[in-house]
C-alpha cells in the first residue's frame, strides 16, 4: 500500500508515526521501561514523567543537556518542570554540596547555612518576614493552608480550577480523588467578579485563598492584574488570608511575581529551584502569622520534619540564591525567556499557524489553538494529538520538552540554544501546517 503524503495525514496518524520512529530509536530505554514495570507501577515514581509509548531513561546531565540510555543528547528545555533552573552542573552549587557532604549529612540541629538561607529569602521576597523550610512545595502549601486555618479558626480553602499546588492539592486535572479532604471551594481563574463575590459571600467559612499568580501545570496562564488585585482587596476586607503559591513564579522577578505585580500576599509558598537541585520547600509571610510556630510561646503550633533543614539542600539552596541567581541574573533570565516566547509566537504568526505560546519570563507553554486562553477550560481547544506529535517530534530532534508543551529556560542556556529551539519549532510547523490547520 502506498504511503499517504505527509500533508494529507491526520494529526493522529502523524503522532502514531512519530511514536513508531521514537520506539525504534530507543530500544534500550524501552527494555529499561519494561523491566521497571515489574517493581514500579508504570515503571516510575512520578506520574508526570510518563508518556506513550514509553519515556526514555536519562543517565546523566551536564549544563543544559541530558543524555539517555540509547546515547541520544537533548537540549533540556523542560528543566524538571522549573526545578532545574541552574542546569545540571553548576560549579558553584556542586562545590557547596561537596563541602557540605564533607561536614556530615544529617546533623539534627540548627546550622549556619539554614540561618543565612532564611535571612536571604526574607530579604529577597518583600512579603516574607519569617520563613520555615519543608521538603517540597507540596508540603509548603499544606503547611501554609494549615497555618491559615489555625490562625483564622475557619476551615474553608478557596482555590481555582487549573491550579496545581502539589500531588494532593491538584486542581489541574478532572480526577481529584487523591486530594486532601479540606472543605474546598473551587472558582474560575481570572474571573475577578466571581471571585470577589464568592469571598464576600462566604467569608465566615473561608480561612484562605490559595492561588498561583500564573497557572503552571494548568497551562502557563498569567493571572491578570485585575483578577489578582480583586483577590487581595476582597480577602483584606473579609479577613481571609491570601496565599500566593510562588513555587514556580518566584523565579520571574527578584522578589517573585508578586513583586513584579506589586500585589503582596499574607503567606507565600516556595519550592523547586530554590533548593539548588535538591529537595526543597518553604513557606513564609507575615511575622504575626509565622510566629505562631515559635516554640517559646506556650500556645505555639508544632512544625516537624526530619529533613526540613537537611545539610545538602541548605548548602545548595544558599549558594544558588546568594551567588548564582542574583537579582541581575533573575532579570537576564526573564528577558531571555520573554524573547524566546516572543520568537516562538512570531514564527507561528509568520506561518499563520493555529499556535500560541503563553507564559511569562522563563516559563511558557505551547498551545495548538487560536482561541484565547484565560482559564484551564480554554485549553480544551488544543487536540491532544497535536501535543503528542509536537512532543515526540521535538524529542526526536534532540529537544527535551514536556508532553503538554511545557517549556522553561535555565541559566545554563545561551542565545544559540534558544535560537536552535526556534529553528526547530519553525521546521515542525512547516512540516505539519496542513494537519494542524
Amino acid at each position: 500500500m502506498a504511503t499517504r503524503p505527509i500533508e494529507t495525514r491526520t494529526l493522529q496518524e502523524l503522532a502514531s508515526n512519530a511514536a513508531a520512529r521514537y520506539a525504534a530509536a530507543n530500544p534500550l530505554s524501552q527494555a529499561s521501561f519494561e523491566r521497571a514495570t515489574e517493581y514500579l507501577p508504570g515503571a516510575d515514581t512520578r506520574t508526570v514523567n510518563h508518556y506513550a509509548p514509553f519515556p526514555v531513561t536519562i543517565v546523566r546531565g551536564e549544563g543544559a543537556r541530558l543524555h539517555d540510555l540509547d546515547g541520544h543528547v537533548y537540549l533540556d528545555f523542560l528543566n524538571d518542570y522549573t526545578a532545574g533552573l541552574y542546569g545540571h552542573s553548576d560549579p558553584t552549587i556542586q562545590a557547596a554540596v561537596v563541602e557540605a557532604a564533607g561536614k556530615g549529612f544529617t546533623l539534627g540541629g540548627p546550622t549556619p547555612n539554614q540561618q543565612e538561607f532564611a535571612e536571604l529569602i526574607c530579604g529577597r521576597y518583600p512579603s516574607v518576614e519569617r520563613v520555615r523550610f519543608t521538603n517540597s512545595g507540596t508540603e509548603a502549601n499544606l503547611m501554609a493552608i494549615s497555618l491559615a486555618r489555625a490562625a483564622t479558626g475557619r476551615d474553608g480553602v478557596f482555590v481555582f480550577d487549573g491550579g496545581y499546588h502539589g500531588g494532593p492539592l491538584n486542581f489541574s486535572e478532572p480526577d481529584r480523588r487523591l486530594n486532601v479532604p479540606f472543605p474546598w471551594v473551587v472558582g474560575e481563574y481570572n474571573d475577578a467578579e466571581s471571585a470577589r463575590s464568592l469571598i464576600e459571600g462566604r467569608a465566615g467559612e473561608l480561612a484562605c485563598v490559595l492561588v498561583e499568580p500564573m497557572l503552571g501545570g494548568g497551562g502557563c496562564i498569567p493571572g491578570t492584574r485585575v483578577f489578582l488585585s480583586a483577590l487581595r482587596d476582597a480577602t483584606q476586607r473579609a479577613g481571609v488570608l491570601l496565599i500566593f503559591d510562588e513555587v514556580q513564579t518566584s523565579r520571574l522577578a527578584p522578589g517573585g511575581l508578586q513583586e513584579a505585580l506589586d500585589i503582596h500576599s499574607d503567606l507565600t509558598s516556595f519550592g523547586k529551584y530554590l533548593g539548588g537541585g535538591a529537595s526543597f520547600g518553604a513557606f513564609g509571610g507575615r511575622a504575626d502569622l509565622m510566629d505562631m510556630f515559635d516554640p517559646r510561646r506556650e500556645d505555639h503550633l508544632s512544625h516537624h520534619g526530619t529533613h526540613n533543614n537537611n545539610a545538602l539542600t541548605m548548602a545548595a539552596g544558599l549558594a544558588g540564591l546568594r551567588d548564582v541567581f542574583t537579582p541581575d541574573a533573575v532579570r537576564r533570565l526573564t528577558r531571555r525567556g520573554d524573547a524566546l516566547r516572543a520568537a516562538l509566537n512570531g514564527v507561528a504568526a509568520g506561518r499563520d499557524a493555529p499556535v500560541q505560546v503563553t507564559g511569562r519570563g522563563s516559563i511558557m507553554m505551547v498551545h495548538f489553538q487560536r482561541t484565547p486562553i484565560r482559564r484551564r477550560a480554554d485549553l480544551a481547544a488544543t487536540p491532544q494529538a497535536a501535543r503528542d506529535l509536537f512532543h515526540l517530534e521535538m524529542l526526536l530532534a534532540g529537544f527535551w520538552v514536556a508532553r503538554r508543551g511545557f517549556v522553561t529556560v535555565s541559566l545554563a542556556h545561551d542565545d544559540d540554544d534558544c535560537d536552535a529551539l526556534v529553528e526547530e519549532f519553525d521546521a515542525f510547523l512547516a512540516r505539519h501546517a496542513a494537519a494542524l490547520a
